[in-house]
């Protein structure tokens, strides 16, 4: 769990750590150590201390999507019908099952979600829509974007200091 942003002191090394760890999350503590200017002993205990206090919440692998047969990104807006607690639960609920959903977002304004999935084209868009999203209660209306080409995907913002 992570610490209020007043109890949490993250300084520059920290700073380092986390932008080492975001290009490449297989870094030996070795070569972490290496790169930030430190021993190996304190940085291994400043990623643990990173890690415990939530800062660092995972590591994962970046997965090739097409080399799955998936790699078709489709982006799509989504009204509701409702508002209500058990719409949204459902909603939320329904989409963190199906495995083509690779992020959904709750927004303001002119649509309610912005759904980001991958596919294998347009056929398996067409399949995703009627077997999956459509079947989904409380959905009023949604409008679809196919992305072109991704420029930058991922990562996270590390301040480079306070």
């Amino acid at each position: 769990m992570m610490k209020s942003d007043s109890s949490l002191r993250i300084d520059d090394i920290d700073r380092r750590i986390l932008r080492e760890l975001g290009r490449d999350g297989r870094l030996s503590n070795q070569d972490l150590a290496e790169k930030v200017g430190l021993s190996a002993s304190p940085c291994w205990q400043r990623t643990r201390k990173l890690e415990a206090e939530g800062v660092i919440q995972g590591y994962r692998a970046m997965i090739n999507r097409e080399a799955l047969g998936m790699g078709e990104t489709v982006l799509i807006e989504v009204t509701l019908d409702r508002h209500d607690d058990a719409i949204l639960e459902t909603f939320g609920r329904e989409m963190a099952r199906m495995e083509e959903v690779l992020e959904v977002w709750l927004t303001t304004g002119e649509y309610d979600y912005l759904i980001k999935v991958a596919v294998n084209g347009t056929r398996g868009y067409e399949e995703f829509l009627r077997r999956k999203l459509y079947k989904v209660a409380g959905i009023r209306h949604s409008r679809s974007s196919f992305a072109l080409r991704c420029l930058k995907e991922g990562g996270v913002p590390v301040p480079l200091s306070e």
